[in-house]
């Protein structure tokens, strides 16, 4: 029984929202903005899980951040963060239009350019053999996907009659995997490894990999990349800004232990229980935590049905990773490196790799043969002192690997240090490859592992983007953001789509199912919002804010070292 005091319930809200991710943060927004008192709890030090920034010898990192797209005016992303009124808060920088993407494939290079149209042009001068099936299977990449942002959006009896034209290409190809549609129409093997390259994106071989979520993370990059100036962490400052603003609380520290459960048939949540002991109660509950420790740790078993038992037990988890943290003092521009990212393969079919990456010894080989490699500070220049470089290094894993140390508290054993440095190494390695010599300028390096990842984020295993993107496991196959417990919803990357984007709109989208309303009404219209967005390449538009910002941190750090000279 809950404990009352003249009728009233003690720490009383209509939302309690578990966990900080962009999804929950989204959530808790659009609930706020309703007049709903809403409480955001959050485990880790700092609210924001894979989208927050932390700081290692002063240089700032984001785990979770590397590029967001369709930000351009009247696109789906911007629309979203004007709608949220968190807009006017953000500065964005684009990375190198006419390469916002590295290919470095054995020994060929392909550069992506920040335009479906230049992309095919670009593409079919390379395989001038393959140029008409090269526009067939890209415009069918779009087709399907602006197919499958349109099915929510159907309503009304003619729009929906109509549903089998407006969705032709989503109905013929939805069911196939990513391997089977590309085969289909392309036969050159390096442009395929060029095509399926964002593969990285939702961490699946393309034989795995459902051809529309690969659509659709394709579709979110044809106009480009961008990247937040201050990070990840300042996408989430805007976002508990906002929350703040509309009386919402985001308490951090605060680890739930369980979802509390009322009834005996019919099952409700009615609060939660931390681990310290204190219990909050509310009108509803959302789990941002995945869906395994949502319904298996923090529900129980006892309280959900065989049905949904039987399918968080077939759930397969994505991936889970190694992350190099970097700061050098080197001129990585001088070394070839800009704002666009770098996937670093070897000229082999991209299952091969993913199967070797997943199933091979982590530590055989000098090396990792399939990287991502980001330079933060040349992303986003206000970062940048003018000495130091940051860059994040990732590869993908099997997690088997580090279940010998899963059990370990903060104090690590010798044998997972140890282990740690020899896969600091084999990265390093791979780095090498894209900037000879980095090693000898490296001032601090740290390893994010999946242990790091179940520490600071609570994934199931150190998964970095929720449920295995294949078939069985999104669309109509995927969780449902309404629990079958009463009151209890879900958001993140397992309910609608992963990414900073997708997370968000699933925010969004569980909102609206709380409130009964569409989620496109919650994302209000206002002419004050605007998303400002500068070139990361080129500062000859940056306004004298920006310019100030940028020239102040170069001083600082040559301040720095004309005391250490002295």
């Amino acid at each position: 029984m809950r404990e009352e005091h003249h009728g009233v319930l003690p720490d009383h809200f209509d939302a309690i929202i578990i966990g900080s991710g962009a999804g929950g943060l989204a959530t808790a927004i659009c609930l706020a903005r309703e007049g709903q008192k809403v409480l955001v709890l959050e485990q880790h030090d700092v609210p924001g899980g894979w989208c927050h920034s932390f700081y290692l010898n002063g240089h700032r990192f984001t785990p979770g951040v590397h590029y967001v797209g369709l930000l351009g005016e009247g696109e789906s992303t911007n629309n979203l963060y004007k709608g949220l009124g968190i807009a006017n808060d953000l500065v964005f920088f684009r990375m190198n239009p006419d390469g916002y993407e590295h290919c470095w494939i054995g020994d060929e290079r392909f550069d992506f350019p920040s335009n479906l149209e230049d992309l095919i042009d670009r593409l079919s001068l390379r395989f001038p053999k393959e140029k008409k099936r090269i526009h067939k299977y890209l415009q069918l990449v779009r087709n399907v996907s602006t197919q499958l942002q349109l099915i929510p959006k159907l309503s009304g009896f003619w729009e929906n009659i109509t549903v089998p034209y407006r969705t032709r290409h989503m109905g013929k190809f939805g069911l196939f995997s990513l391997r089977r549609v590309i085969n289909w129409h392309i036969k050159d093997p390096l442009l395929k490894n060029i095509l399926n390259i964002q593969c990285g994106d939702h961490g699946l071989q393309p034989r795995k990999a459902s051809f529309p979520l690969h659509c659709a993370v394709m579709e979110h990059y044809f106009k480009g990349g961008y990247y937040p100036m201050g990070g990840g962490g300042a996408l989430i400052k805007s976002m508990t800004n906002a929350i703040k603003k509309y009386g919402g609380e985001i308490r951090t520290h605060q680890s739930v232990k369980r979802i509390l459960i009322e009834g005996e048939r019919k099952k409700k949540a009615v609060g939660v229980l931390l681990e310290n002991g204190r219990s909050y109660y509310a009108k509803h509950i959302i789990s941002n935590a995945d869906v395994g420790l949502t319904y298996l740790n923090l529900v129980g078993q006892e309280h959900i049905s065989k049905k949904l038992y039987k399918k968080l037990r077939k759930t397969k988890y994505s991936c889970t990773s190694l992350m190099l943290f970097l700061n050098v003092a080197m001129d990585l521009r001088a070394a070839g490196l800009d704002s666009g990212n770098i996937w670093l393969m070897p000229n082999k079919d991209v299952d091969e790799l993913y199967d070797s990456m997943m199933k091979g010894n982590i530590k055989a080989g000098e090396t990792f043969e399939g990287m991502f490699i980001s330079c933060t500070t040349l992303k986003d220049p206000t970062s940048f002192d003018g000495k130091h470089h940051t860059i994040e290094a990732i590869t993908f894993i099997d997690y088997t690997a580090f279940e010998p140390f899963e059990h370990e508290d903060s104090e690590r054993s010798l044998a997972y240090l140890h282990f740690k440095e020899r896969l600091i190494q084999k990265m390093l390695n791979g780095l090498e490859k894209v900037v000879p010599g980095i090693r000898d300028h490296i001032v601090h390096q740290e390893l994010g592992t999946p242990i790091t990842n179940e520490y600071y984020i609570n994934t199931t295993r150190g998964n970095v983007y929720g449920t295995e993107k294949s078939l069985m496991h999104i669309g109509p196959f995927a969780f449902k953001a309404k629990s079958e417990i009463e009151n209890l919803y879900l958001c993140g990357a397992s309910i609608l789509s992963h990414g900073v984007a997708g997370a968000s709109h699933s925010g969004v989208n569980t909102a609206a199912l709380i409130l009964r309303k569409k989620a496109d009404e919650l994302l209000l219209h206002d002419d004050t919002q605007e998303l400002r967005i500068y070139e990361a390449e080129d500062a000859t538009d940056y306004p004298a804010w920006m310019l100030n910002k940028i020239q102040v941190r170069k001083s600082k750090e040559a301040s720095k070292r004309e005391k250490k000279s002295v």
